[in-house]
């Protein structure tokens, strides 16, 4: 009796085990939908993991910070397994393009100013041309702003406050700005372009030193030059010493000149009232913003996936930075922001999202 009990135990306990594995059986496929809807919110469309590498500047800058915030929003939106490996051998915002169009990394910050001079401009034209095989994902990563500044002892001594004066008049001004190939330089050039003068006659006039910002503070703080030209954010060192331990002149440039630089690869900015001691007005401004440069030949669904990471992300980005606050998908794909065309990855994700972009 106990024999025909104990098999008919374990003959229920066998159906009671087939039954459970029926049921893990059926439960099985709604697993695989759950981890399927998980991968899809990051690095949908892309077939495995990817490895890529972002150019940065030297670790402790403020570059290395935008890059490496860059770096973890776009983590983000890549399949499990891959990675973006930070380098420090970036050149800046005005040679970034170059590393692109020989393919030493796969993104890169720029600007859009330089981003449009490399790819619109032959090498013969400047210095860094011929980059035609260029696209951003995207721009407006900063609040950068042109300034223009007078001595203070240079406007009461000479009585000019507008720099379009001082160059129609061929006043024998003596300026200071940073070192060849820095946008600081360049945006020098654009502003005396913009202002009606090309560069090679406003020296036949003017003297202009390019050097390093010690030298530019205590030049300007000894009244050895009067005036500087610069590219910057609020809050960048050299400028708040100068303002704070001498007296400066905070020059407006005019709407055809302001004009004349949007043309160029800038966008209408205003440098705020107070952003620097003796700054009592606002000031119009032209800004050329930070944008990220990647291959033409890059994997459209890449492009898309990097796009997508880093629209979405902005808020996490605007933590670990605080200048990516001013980064908006809205108008992330205007050409003043961009400089390069657009990638086609990029593209879609706008058109998809509604984000105005110009193609």
């Amino acid at each position: 009796m106990f024999k025909k009990i104990s098999a008919l135990f374990l003959a229920m306990l066998m159906a009671m085990s087939l039954m459970a594995c029926d049921q893990k059986l059926e439960e099985a496929p709604d697993d695989s939908d759950d981890a399927q809807t998980e991968e899809s919110v990051s690095g949908e469309g892309l077939n495995g993991p990817v490895n890529l590498t972002l150019a940065a500047q030297e670790v402790g800058t403020g570059a290395y910070s935008v890059a490496a915030a860059i770096q973890s929003a776009m983590m983000k939106g890549l399949p499990e397994g891959s990675t973006i490996d930070l380098t420090t051998n970036s050149p800046g915002g005005v040679g970034a393009p170059v590393l692109i169009q020989n393919e030493e990394c796969d993104l890169i910050v720029s600007n859009a100013g330089p981003s449009q001079w490399s790819y619109t401009m032959t090498p013969d034209e400047y210095d860094f041309g011929g980059c035609t095989d260029i696209t951003t994902l995207g721009g407006g990563l900063g609040h950068t702003f042109t300034i223009v500044m007078f001595t203070q002892k240079f406007v009461d001594e000479t009585g000019y406050t507008s720099l379009e004066e001082v160059i129609a008049d061929r006043y024998p001004i003596k300026l200071i700005t940073k070192k060849n190939g820095s946008l600081g330089e360049l945006t020098a050039e654009r502003v005396i372009e913009a202002c009606g003068s090309s560069v090679e006659d406003f020296l036949s006039f003017a003297t202009w030193e390019k050097t390093g910002t010690d030298a530019i503070k205590s030049g300007l703080q000894d009244d050895l030059y009067d005036m500087t030209i610069d590219h910057i954010d609020a809050g960048q060192a050299t400028t708040t010493e100068i303002c704070l331990t001498h007296d400066m002149y905070f020059v407006q440039l005019g709407d055809e000149a302001l004009a004349n630089m949007q043309t160029m690869g800038y966008a209408p900015i205003v440098m705020e009232a107070g952003t620097w001691n003796g700054q009592d007005t606002d000031i119009n401004s032209m800004g050329s913003q930070q944008n990220v440069l990647v291959p033409a030949s890059m994997d459209e669904e890449l492009a898309y996936a990097l796009t997508k990471a880093m629209c979405e992300n902005k808020d996490e980005m605007a933590q670990a930075v605080a200048s990516l606050g001013y980064f908006d998908p809205q108008t992330a794909g205007s050409a003043e922001m961009c400089g390069a065309p657009l990638h086609p990855g990029a593209i879609r994700y706008y058109e998809e999202n509604g984000y105005p972009y110009d193609a």
